[in-house]
């Protein structure tokens, strides 16, 4: 789905978001259609907690200068230590993404099927490191799980990668330099 498709959507949406320069795009056109997105915040692989903390930080502030409702989850780093231990030679965009994954957007979907939420999506799929099919294979698994209807949209198109170049250059927002997790920051260039 392309993010225009978002603007018929009736119903309250919760967006898994990893980092600001991910979402930035995607947090103009919510604001810019006045949709029914709140940011959800549950990212366990990153690694260190500073880094944590500052992608957290940015993502906050990029909440409030659209006005958009954010939500915070506690840092848990054991979560995702569970899920990989033994896959940390696999590549990026190999078994141990999918299983990342997997688990945040299944955390985002319980979390959206308790809280009132319809709808939930992510802006995992954004960033070219990443397999924007494993992302959605992974949101489809969960909603079978939970019941709750999962949205492949894609943030790619649409003119929002270009958008998001834009808002972070104006906003002067930290882009990082590896994915997040300890795997891809000992392998970061």
């Amino acid at each position: 789905m392309l993010s225009n498709d978002l603007i018929t959507i009736k119903g309250k949406i919760l967006l898994l978001v990893c980092c600001a320069p991910c979402c930035a795009g995607a947090v103009d056109f919510i604001a810019k259609h006045k949709l029914d997105i709140t940011l959800f915040f549950y990212n366990p692989n990153i690694y260190p907690e500073e880094e944590y903390i500052k992608r957290k930080n940015e993502v906050i502030r990029l909440a409030k200068l659209y006005n958009i409702s954010f939500i915070d989850t506690d840092y848990t780093p054991t979560d995702y230590q569970k899920v990989t231990t033994g896959l940390g030679s696999c590549p990026e965009r190999g078994e141990r993404c999918f299983i990342c994954f997997s688990l945040r957007l299944l955390k985002t979907a319980i979390y959206a099927r308790d809280n009132g939420f319809d709808y939930f999506t992510s802006t995992l799929g954004f960033s070219r490191w990443k397999d924007l099919n494993q992302v959605d294979t992974a949101g489809f698994n969960v909603e079978k799980k939970t019941n709750v209807p999962y949205l492949d949209v894609n943030w790619r198109k649409g003119g929002i990668q270009d958008r998001a170049r834009q808002v972070i250059k104006e906003n002067s927002i930290y882009e990082q330099n590896y994915c997040g997790c300890i795997y891809s920051f000992k392998n970061k260039k």
